[in-house]
């Protein structure tokens, strides 16, 4: 399948010349490009709104860089996904690993980095959304410091989490779009410290335990932390009481009053919305600041290291149950980051005939150009 939105692929030339001269850009199909709608991987969104007046500022950021747009990708629909899947315009292509997902719900903007049609690509990552598709399909991907790249121009999801991310190929290319999409942003320093997330390399274990210990040996360090401190369901219910009581804000009025058409999987997932309680809500963003003061004290002497996702891959026919297994450890794990609002880099360590591996690192806020480089500095040959 395509990675790309359906009907003749959408071309807007750099408007300057400047440090990405001469390359080329996808933009999944929740960011503005001027003139076109941005149709959120929903046909009934496209039909209710109207074409963009303006670029999202981080797509004019890149054609003022000398960079061209080539193409918008599909997204899962309207972000709430890590799969991939998208019931009204098909599942983009995992070009590595044809047999598998390509993850989501940046899946279109990861397929066509992956298969070469362009040179890096645009996602968004609220709870996964570039780090899984980026390991998914053997990439380099961030998900940058909350709020250190513009959301202006964006579909809501979870604006508390919500952030603008980006794939390319090589670390090389990861560091020259960040070069252009953090200029001006205060940079901070990484620490050269690294100390790996206990409980994501024990449910890594738990499904495959010879790629998490390969995975614990390219991680760079024997030293280990409980990050999330033995209480996994509490805190993967701070997440999605916190991200659906955001959904609910930003899509819940458009969603009775238009009723659209979604997937089964992504209808019960909204239909979750509905089921919150304020009080319980407010709880939970109480102990979302206890969390993250927590990890911000870790990774203010350490960077985490931990394997972006709890398995290496889902299978285009994988089980309904091991679907949704998945995605409830992908969650937990990927809120570590969300939480406090930090950066996390993924690294495709090995991309082998039969599955990818990825590792990612977290550090602190504002250190998003400094962990690329650290990571380029761990993994030179991949760089």
């Amino acid at each position: 399948m395509s990675a790309f939105i359906p009907g003749p692929r959408l071309e807007v030339s750099a408007t300057a010349r400047g440090a990405l001269d001469g390359l080329r850009f996808a933009v999944k199909d929740l960011i503005d490009v001027a003139g076109v709608t941005t149709g959120g991987g929903n046909p009934d969104w496209l039909a209710t709104h109207s074409p963009a007046a303006r670029h999202a500022p981080c797509v004019a950021r890149l054609l003022d860089a000398g960079a061209s747009v080539d193409g918008k990708t599909i997204t899962d629909e309207l972000a709430y996904s890590l799969e991939g899947v998208n019931a009204h315009y098909g599942t983009p292509l995992n070009p590595r690993w044809p047999f598998a997902l390509p993850g989501g719900s940046s899946s279109g903007s990861a397929s066509a980095v992956a298969s070469g049609e362009v040179d890096f690509a645009l996602g968004t990552d609220t709870g996964g959304s570039v780090r899984v598709p980026a390991a998914f399909c053997g990439l380099w991907g961030i998900r940058p410091t909350h709020d250190a790249v513009s959301l202006e121009g964006v579909l809501p999801f979870a604006p508390c989490f919500d952030t603008v991310g980006w794939f390319a190929p090589t670390g090389a290319m990861l560091a020259r779009v960040a070069d252009v999409l953090l200029e001006g942003v205060p940079a901070v320093d990484a620490p050269s410290a690294l100390v790996r997330c206990k409980e994501a390399f024990d449910a890594r274990s738990a499904s495959e335990p010879e790629d998490a210990q390969r995975l614990r040996e390219m991680s760079a360090t024997h030293d280990e932390i409980e990050v999330i401190a033995g209480d996994r369901a509490r805190w993967l219910h701070v997440y999605q009481q916190l991200q659906d009581d955001a959904i609910g804000a930003s899509l819940g009025a458009w969603i009775d009053a238009t009723a659209p058409r979604f997937g089964d999987d992504i209808a019960a997932r909204f239909a979750r919305l509905k089921t919150h309680d304020a009080a319980e809500v407010e709880r939970c963003r109480v102990l979302r600041e206890t969390f993250a003061r927590r990890i911000d004290g870790m990774v203010g002497n350490a960077l985490i290291v931990l394997p972006t996702t709890p398995r290496s891959l889902l299978s285009r026919h994988e089980t309904p149950e091991r679907t949704n297994a998945f995605y409830r450890d992908a969650l937990t794990m990927n809120a570590i980051a969300a939480f406090a609002g930090l950066p996390q880099v993924t690294v495709p360590v090995a991309n082998e005939s039969e599955r990818p591996l990825a590792l990612s690192l977290i550090g602190p806020r504002g250190s998003d150009r400094a962990l690329i480089a650290r990571a380029r500095q761990l993994f030179p040959t991949l760089s």
